[in-house]
C-alpha cells in the first residue's frame, strides 16, 4: 500500500483550511480594531465559554501553566504545603508546585486509563497535604467522584488541569454530568496550537464557580490589581491577546464536532489493534466521555523503540507521551520517591505509543497506519 499524503501527528494547517474563512474573518476584525489587548474578542470568547463549560467564571490567560500557578496563588498555598498529583505526566503540573515553593507529591497512576490512582491519593495524605491535582490525561477525566469525596473529607483543594480533555463529560453516580474542569474548586485549560481546542499561539484559561476566587484570579493574573494602579495581591502578567481568543471563539464552534471526528479514528483504530496480543488499545473510563487529544497503545512483548523506528521509515510518525516518569527527572528527584513504588508508571514511561490523532485523517491513511503497523508487529 503506497504512502499517502505526507502523514501528520496533528494536522493543523488542514483543520485551518476548513475554517479559513470564518478563522480569517474573525483575525481580521481584531486588526481592524486595533483593540489588541483585552478587546471585545476577549470577552466574546469568555462569555461563549462561560456557557459552553456551564460555569460562571472563565478567566482567559497566556498560557495553561500560568492557569495552574495562578490558580495555586490564588488558594494561598504556603511554602511547604504538599499538592499531590500524578507521577506519569507533562512536567507543568508538577513544574508550577516547585516554583511556588510547595511540594509536589507524585502518586501512582492507573493502568488501564493512566489517570491519577485513587488508592494512590489516599495513601499519601499527610497533615501537610493542601491540595490535589488530577490531570485528565490523554482525553478523558480522571475518577473524579472519588477524587472530590476525598478532598471532602479530608478538606482539600481541587485543582483540574483538563488541557488534554477539554470538552470531555463527567457523569456522577446520581445523574449529575459536568464538562471536564468544572468539578473540582478550579478547572485549568492549555489552548496550545495541538490541543484539541488550539490557538495559534499560547494561551490559556482558569474556571471557576466560585465567585471570590474568581474576582482574586482576575486581580492576580492582571498584576495583582482591582483597579488600575491599586495592586492588592501579588500578581503575574498573564494575558490571552484578542487574535487568539477571536481564533479560539471560532473554534470553539467546532469542539464538539472535532471530538466526534477524533472518536472515529479512536474506533479505526480500535478495530484494527483490538486483538492482537502485544497491543494494548486504551480503555475508556466508565463515568468520562473520551476526546482523544492522544491514541496511546501500550505495545507488549516487542521492542517500542524498534517499532517506533520501522514507523518512521514508513513514514508514520508516533511519540511517546512520556519516556521519562517525574520522579525519575533531575528536578523533581526526592529520596521519598523510590522507582519501586511506581511500577505501573514505570511500565506505561515504558511501553506507551502513541498515534497519528486528529480530525483530517482519512481512511486511506488510517488503513495505512494501521496495516503498516500490523505488518511489522505479527
Amino acid at each position: 500500500m503506497s504512502l499517502p499524503n505526507k502523514i501528520q501527528m496533528v494536522d493543523l494547517k488542514g483543520q485551518y483550511q476548513k475554517i479559513k474563512t470564518e478563522v480569517d474573518a474573525a483575525m481580521n476584525e481584531v486588526i481592524s480594531s486595533t483593540s489588541f489587548i483585552n478587546g471585545p474578542a476577549v470577552k466574546e470568547f469568555q462569555s461563549n465559554f462561560e456557557t459552553y463549560l456551564n460555569i460562571k467564571h472563565v478567566i482567559p490567560c497566556a498560557n495553561g501553566t500560568d492557569a495552574l500557578q495562578i490558580a495555586m496563588m490564588a488558594l494561598d498555598l504556603k511554602q511547604g504545603d504538599e499538592v499531590i498529583t500524578a507521577n506519569f505526566t507533562y512536567v507543568a503540573t508538577a513544574e508550577v508546585i516547585g516554583l511556588l515553593g510547595l511540594s509536589p507529591v507524585l502518586v501512582e497512576v492507573n493502568q488501564d486509563t493512566f489517570n491519577i490512582d485513587i488508592e494512590s491519593i489516599e495513601r499519601n495524605i499527610t497533615s501537610k497535604t493542601k491540595a490535589i491535582v488530577p490531570v485528565h490525561l490523554f482525553g478523558q477525566c480522571a475518577d473524579m467522584e472519588r477524587i472530590m469525596a476525598i478532598a471532602k473529607k479530608h478538606n482539600l483543594y481541587v485543582i483540574e488541569d483538563t488541557a488534554q480533555a477539554i470538552g470531555a463529560d463527567y457523569s456522577f453516580s446520581d445523574g449529575r454530568n459536568f464538562k471536564a474542569g468544572t468539578i473540582g474548586t478550579i478547572g485549568c485549560t492549555s489552548f496550545f496550537p495541538s490541543k484539541n481546542l488550539g490557538c495559534f499561539g499560547d494561551g490559556g484559561a482558569i474556571f471557576t464557580n466560585n465567585d471570590e476566587l474568581a474576582k482574586k484570579i482576575r486581580m492576580i493574573a492582571h498584576h495583582g490589581q482591582s483597579v488600575q494602579y491599586v495592586h492588592e495581591v501579588l500578581g503575574v502578567n498573564s494575558r490571552l491577546d484578542s487574535i487568539q481568543a477571536a481564533i479560539l471563539k471560532i473554534k470553539l464552534k467546532h469542539l464538539d464536532e472535532y471530538a466526534l471526528s477524533r472518536n472515529k479514528v479512536a474506533e479505526f483504530y480500535d478495530k484494527a489493534f483490538s486483538n492482537h496480543s502485544k497491543i494494548k488499545i486504551p480503555s475508556r473510563s466508565k463515568n468520562s466521555t473520551h476526546v482523544f487529544h492522544q491514541y496511546t497503545l501500550q505495545i507488549i512483548g516487542y521492542d517500542r523503540s524498534e517499532l517506533r523506528e520501522k514507523l518512521t521509515e514508513h513514514g508514520i510518525p508516533a511519540m511517546i507521551y512520556y519516556p521519562i516518569p517525574l520522579h525519575k527527572q533531575n528536578a523533581y528527584k526526592n529520596e521519598r520517591f523510590k522507582t519501586n513504588d511506581f511500577p505501573i508508571t514505570q511500565k506505561l514511561c515504558d511501553t506507551v505509543l502513541s498515534l497519528p490523532m486528529h480530525t483530517e485523517l482519512d481512511e486511506d491513511t488510517l488503513n495505512y497506519i494501521t496495516n503498516t503497523l500490523l505488518r511489522i508487529i505479527k
